[in-house]
């Protein structure tokens, strides 16, 4: 099985906004880079959609390792998706789940492959958080 690393990050001008999305996917020597963006969106949606898209890009069940600065993404993948799905996408106050479009997807993704969750803070410095942020930022300059 393949062992792939992924960074992600997502951005919004204004929340909502224009916002994009960007990913480091990394095998071994193999590098690559992906972005892109929407005209209207929240700053959540395109934490999930880094995910979402670059898990997308791996063809094969792959052992993953994706970092992100989101504590939204990672909570909620590792911690949130049982319940609400138990109680049929509601959260804890019986009020649908915001975003379950994309937690739908990302909850397909992440059953494809074996994913360990990894959290870093934003903006410290940590270079492929950094280089995840540039591609974001590009996602929302290329719309």
């Amino acid at each position: 099985m393949s062992k792939i690393e992924i960074f992600t990050d997502g951005a919004c001008r204004g929340n909502p906004g224009p916002g994009g999305w960007g990913a480091l996917l990394r095998a071994g020597k193999h590098q690559k880079e992906i972005y892109g963006g929407e005209k209207e969106t929240t700053n959540n949606r395109m934490e999930l959609t880094a995910a979402i898209k670059a898990l997308q890009q791996i063809k094969n069940p792959s052992q993953v390792v994706l970092t992100t600065d989101s504590q939204y993404v990672r909570k909620g993948i590792t911690e949130w998706l049982t319940g609400w799905k138990a109680k049929g996408w509601k959260n804890s106050q019986r009020k649908p789940v915001k975003n379950a479009d994309l937690w739908k997807l990302l909850d397909e993704q992440n059953e494809r492959h074996q994913v360990t969750w990894k959290w870093v803070k934003g903006h410290s410095g940590h270079t492929e958080n950094e280089i995840a942020d540039q591609l974001a930022n590009r996602g929302i300059d290329e719309l």
